[in-house]
Formats: C-alpha cells, structure tokens, sequence
C-alpha cells in the first residue's frame, strides 16, 4: 500500500508540473457552468437551501422545496466546509440517514440506513447518472468524494427513474462539470499512518471539448490491528457543446483498491464478547479485498422536433476482485476456530437509458423514455478452516492459501424498464407529478465451475426465471402560503416497486434451497406512503421540513446461516414508519447551522427465522436487527471565503438490538467531530478530530460472520492542506 501512495503522489505531482503547458491561460476561461465552486478559492458562498435543484426523483431538474418527496441537497462546498472524505461524514447531517462506516466489504466500505432499514443492497448509489454498481450491489468501496458539486438524497425509492433498483433511498453524487476552470490540490495526512494527495485539474480545451481530470492516492489506517486500506483512482470527464442545442460528454473512471480487512466482534447473550478485544483480528496473515474497477460513460443531450429534448446516456463497467480473509466461527478457543474464504469475482455491467423530455405546455411537463441494465458475474473460490487466538495475533497466523478453487456460482441480470412521467401545474398552488413504469426482468443463475461442466456433459441447461412487473408513484405539491421566498408547502406520495431478489458471490448455500421447488428467491416489492411539510421563512434563511412515512416489504432478502456458511433467504413481511424532521438557519453568509431528528420503528410483521436445531420460531413483533429507534444531528459551520473556519458535527444513535430475536440489546451512543482551520484565496489549512469521545458501540451485523457485529471506528486525527490556482 505505502507503494500506491509513493507511485500515485509522483503521477500527480509529474501532472501538476506539467499542467502549465496543458492549461488554457486565464483570459480564456469561461465561467463556471455549475453550482458555485469552493470557498477555498475564494468563490461566493453556497447556494441558499431554498434555491437547490435536484433531478434525481424524476430526471427532471426541479427545486428541492416543491419536490413532492423527502429530498435534499448537499452542496460540495459544504462537504468541503466540513471536511468531509467519507461517505459517512458527506451526510452526517442528512436527515434519517446514518452511515456506518466499514462492514463485510472492507474498511473502505459503508453500510447506509434509510427509514429505519440497514441493509446493504435496499438503496441504490448512483454518480453522475450512473447505477454505480450495476445490476448488482452499490459498489461503495469505489466511491471517491473528490471534486463534487453536489450529493442529491432522496429517502424512499425511485420506482420511475430507476425501476427495479431501490426501496429505501437514493444517493445521488454529481461531480463537477468539466467546464469548471479552478485547479484545486490536496494533501493530507493523520493518525494510523494515514495519508494521501489529490488533484482536480482543469484542462486546456481542444477541438471543442472542454476536459477535466481527478487523481486522488490515499492510505487509510485505523485502530484496529492489520487493518488499513489503499485506493489509487482517476476520473477523466470531457463535453462538448455546439452552441445549437446539442451537447456530448465521455467520462473514464478507474480505481485500484487494495483493502487489509478488519474483523467483526462477536456478540454472546450479554452483548459484546469480553473475550475478543476490540480491535481484534481474527483474519490470517496477509488477508486482503482487492478490487480493480473501470469503469466508461457516454451521454449526448439535442433539442429535436419542436423543443423536445432528446438525453441518451450508457455505461460499461467492469470490476475483479480478490478475497482472502476469514471469521472466527467457534468461541470455545479449540482449534480450527476460524472458517477462511479464498475467492474471485468477476462482474460486468452495461447500462442504457434513452428519454425524451418535453417542455412545459399547458402547464405540464413530461418524460418519457426506457432504459436497460445488464449485469454479469461468476466467481470461483474454496474454504478452509484454521486456527487463531481468540485475542488476535499481531502479526496474524499463517494460512496457505488454497490452490484448489472448486466453489463458485455465476449470475446474469437483464433488467428492462420502458416509463412516463407527468408533471402537471394543476393551478398556481397546487402540482401533480405521476409515473409508471413497466418492468420485465429476467435472472439466470449457474453453480461453479465443476458442476456446470458436469450440467453441459449431462445436457442440462440453466433455466432462468422471468418476471415483469409495474412500478410507479403519485405524489401532490400544495403551497398553503407564499410571500417571496417564504413559503408553507405540503406534500404527499404513494410509490410502489420491486425487485429482483439480491445475489450474493460469497461461496455460502443458496437459500432458495430451503424450498426445492424454487430456483430462485422471490422478488422483493415495497409499498410506501409518505406526507409532510416544507416551510421557508426569514425571506429563506430559515427552512423546515418534516414527514411521516410507512413502507410495506414483502421478501425482504435478509442474511441467514445454512450448512455453516453465510446464505440469503427471504423475511416474509416487514413494516417500516416512523417521522422524520429538520431545520436549517442561515444565520449569516459564513455562519449556517442543521438540526434533524427521526423516530424509526422498523418490525417484522411475518417472518419465521430458522433455528440452527431444525426448529423455527416466529419473529411477528420484533423491532428488525440494528434500525435505532432514534437518529439525532446538529451541525454548526462557521466559513467564509477568505479567513478562520470551524465545524462541529454531533451524531446520535438510539437504543437497538444487534439479533433478529431481539434478546441483545445495544444502548444509544454519540458521536462528536470537530474541525476548522484557515483559508486565503489560493490555500487552505485545516484539521479534523472524528469521534473525538472515541465510542466502540455496534454499527452493523456482519453477514459472514455468524453472530458478529462491526464496530464504531476510533477517534482519528487528520490534517489537510489545499491549494487552488
């Protein structure tokens, strides 16, 4: 890792030398062509809340405030206020949202929650226009926070933009545009032998494109024994404009990750284990989560016949990944306590959309359009067993790795969506927006290697399994009151959707196999109902918004152990509601503050869990594993353009219970981050202090390891220095 740092530093510091000859000069630079760029730079202020613009509901760029859903937008300079690297950290102030940092994908990764649900795969990760992470899971681990204009949140699903792909939110990251003429570079560095250097550069614009490059190098460590990660990534975006209505963009986007995996804690009827320290790790000497990603995007966006705007995007990407890493498995302390997994995967997705928007006539605006997502994966590994000490070993135990990898499974995942939306201002007050979308999937599904040879010899052929099915919302916008840009809005929706049951390339047992006669887990589908309020008062400085929301799952997939290896099954029915509020003052142009809170209660309505014994016991009641029955934020930034800056975070996390039986609980906690530094037109110095009360409480049940959870990372300490030109 220290190697990809060491390479990466150089490549962007050969780069930065050679951007004078590369860089247009300034009397040639246009203006912005996006929201405002960083403070650092000496650039205005961020937009008030009351004026951001957000297309993620129904692809049509629309005011936050008339949304007639729970949606908000957090602007770049924010993040950059705040200090904000990581996933978690870009919404700690998002309303209802809690991100809990690492999980069975690796330190680099996250687990979200959204109305009360944490669950990996519930929610949909989208950059620039693009399903990150296909037909598959949101592809987390790759996700750089570097040069971002904006992050679009919306809680609940997107049954019309994006089909079969989400239940419980959408997060929506928006870098840049490639017309943005500042150059910003930033090196940091911080406890755990953390570090790291980035550059976004704007380029000099030829034969009409207007280009622009990132390159980012980081190692991150953590408290945790062996545990650490490296990502070197770049992303090259480019457009041209005709200046008759016609637009093109082309963006490449590659990252090289290489992970040292941490190890969940165990959980015994009182709660943590005492017998496993906290920062553990059970995983064999030289464990690591590889991944390599590339991924390539188009879009072209013409004015056709009579206005109409014609907007085609499509995306190929490919990742292949490699694990060696293990979990204890037997708390006894005897030997062969720890089950290893020695695995590669291979996924590869395209994606297509194609719609047509027409402009506003007799007070309506519509979209119409169809989109297609392919996603393909195989993957080939082997299990063993081994022993290590319950309290870890420093160094970590040697393992040979397997030789032999005769497990696996392959999946292929076509999913088809053609939709309509309409957008109808049905008086001055009053807007309607609804959509449809019609749905056809189909899902085939291989076992590995061996077995699909023995399958061909034998004549047999994989069946899939097709589905088609409609998706669609309703949702109504009411201004009760307006003067200026104070303003008393209510709204309500209905959304409804599903999707194909979530796949996992572990080597684990197919749950299907409970039933015999399925091939395949059922479906997933959600119906959701959500009302609210959205005012703005003190001519907008002051904005509220508050809802309430239930949502219906049926066939939620959720983790379950079968032959002692992880597997998916599905949880009959489950109930999400619960209220959720916020407010935001802008009490000057430098000095902004947020407050939210949300009371989840996230049940099983019918679902019968499965007993290591054979037996089964009914779960009707119980409050689903790790959903905190409150989340509370309060933020306050002090920024200006020029001079000190300061920020403090404070995150709370209600009581829970870490298992589905609800017999371990876990208590609420808190969390405090603080920073500030100083900042001229071309430099910026600051440092942050995260979890500066440095709390260890349960965040996430690891699906791989049976009965264990993932821990609160430890405080850390980060400085960062930034330079723009």
């Amino acid at each position: 890792m220290s190697r990809l740092l060491l390479r990466g530093t150089v490549v962007i510091a050969l780069v930065l030398l050679a951007r004078p000859a590369l860089a247009q000069t300034p009397a040639q630079q246009n203006p912005p062509a996006t929201s405002p760029q960083a403070p650092a730079a000496g650039a205005q202020q961020p937009a008030p809340i009351s004026q951001r613009v957000e297309v993620i509901s129904t692809k049509l760029p629309e005011p936050t405030e008339t949304a007639p859903a729970a949606v908000e937008v957090i602007t770049g300079d924010e993040l950059r206020d705040r200090g904000a690297t990581t996933l978690g950290q870009a919404l700690a102030l998002a309303t209802g949202v809690a991100i809990a940092p690492g999980g069975d994908n690796g330190p680099a990764s996250s687990v979200p929650e959204f109305w009360g649900l944490r669950e990996f795969d519930a929610f949909l990760l989208v950059v620039d226009g693009v399903p990150w992470g296909g037909a598959f899971n949101p592809a987390l681990t790759t996700l750089a926070l570097h040069d971002i204009d904006h992050i679009e949140i919306l809680r609940g699903a997107a049954p019309v933009s994006f089909g079969a792909t989400s239940f419980v939110g959408v997060i929506h990251v928006v870098h840049k545009k490639d017309a943005a003429t500042k150059t910003f570079v930033d090196l940091h560095g911080g406890q755990y032998t953390t570090g790291g250097a980035a550059a976004d550069i704007a380029l000099a614009p030829g034969a009409g494109w207007q280009p622009r490059l990132s390159m980012d190098v980081d190692r991150q460590g953590f408290s945790d024994n062996r545990t650490s990660f490296g990502r070197g990534h770049a992303l090259f975006r480019a457009s041209h404009d005709n200046g008759k209505g016609a637009q093109m963009w082309v963006t490449g986007d590659l990252t090289l990750l290489r992970q040292d995996p941490g190890s969940p804690r165990p959980v015994d009827a009182n709660g943590l284990s005492p017998l496993v320290p906290v920062d553990a790790n059970a995983n064999p000497k030289g464990a690591f989560l590889d991944d390599n990603r590339l991924t390539a995007a188009w879009g072209m966006s013409r004015v056709v016949h009579k206005d109409v705007q014609w907007v085609t995007t499509a995306s190929f990407s490919h990742s292949s990944q490699s694990v060696f890493r293990g979990f204890l498995s037997d708390m006894a302390a005897a030997a062969n306590d720890a089950t290893g997994l020695r695995e590669d995967i291979h996924l590869t997705d395209l994606y297509a959309d194609s719609h047509f928007v027409w402009p506003g006539r007799h007070h309506m605006r519509v979209v119409a359009g169809a989109d297609y997502l392919h996603g393909k994966g195989n993957s080939v590994g082997a299990t063993f067993d081994y022993t290590t000490p319950l309290a870890g070993s420093t160094d970590g135990v040697s393992v040979a790795q397997p030789t032999v990898l005769d497990l696996g499974n392959e999946d292929r995942r076509e999913f088809f969506g053609a939709y309509g939306l309409l957008q109808w201002d049905v008086t001055p007050r009053l807007q309607a927006t609804a959509g449809i979308r019609a749905n056809v999937t189909f899902e085939e599904r291989g076992g590995s290697p061996a077995e699909e040879a023995a399958a061909k010899a034998a004549g047999e052929k994989d069946h899939g399994v097709l589905h088609a099915a409609p998706s669609g919302s309703v949702g109504v916008m009411y201004t009760a009151w307006q003067q200026g840009r104070n303003a008393v809005r209510v709204y309500g929706n209905y959304r409804g959707t599903f999707k194909p049951a979530a796949f996992d390339f572990g080597l684990g047992n197919d749950a299907a196999a409970i039933d015999p006669d399925k091939t395949l887990l059922d479906p997933e589908t959600a119906q959701s109902l959500e009302g609210g309020i959205k005012t703005a008062s003190l001519n907008g400085r002051l904005t509220m918004d508050a809802s309430v929301f239930r949502m219906d799952f049926n066939n939620l997939v959720t983790s379950t152990v079968i032959g002692g290896l992880p597997a998916l099954r599905n949880a009959g029915k489950t109930r999400f509601e619960g209220f959720e509020g916020s407010a935001d003052l802008r009490v000057a142009p430098a000095l902004s503050g947020r407050v939210t809170y949300s009371f989840h209660n996230g049940r099983y309505v019918d679902f019968t869990q499965l007993e290591d014994d054979g037996s089964s016991r009914q779960l009707a009641g119980n409050r689903f594993e790790m959903s905190a029955r409150q989340l509370f934020s309060a933020g306050l930034v002090y920024a200006r353009a020029q001079g000190v800056l300061a920020s403090a975070v404070l995150n709370y996390t209600g009581n829970r219970f870490i298992d589905a039986e609800n017999s371990v609980p876990a208590p609420g906690f808190a969390t405090v981050d603080v920073g500030g530094g100083y900042r001229t037109r071309s430099l910026e110095i600051r440092a942050d202090l995260r979890n500066i009360t440095n709390r260890r409480d349960p965040i996430s049940v690891s699906e791989l390891g049976d009965g264990q959870v993932y821990l609160m990372t430890a405080r850390s300490f980060l400085v960062t220095v930034r330079l723009s030109y």
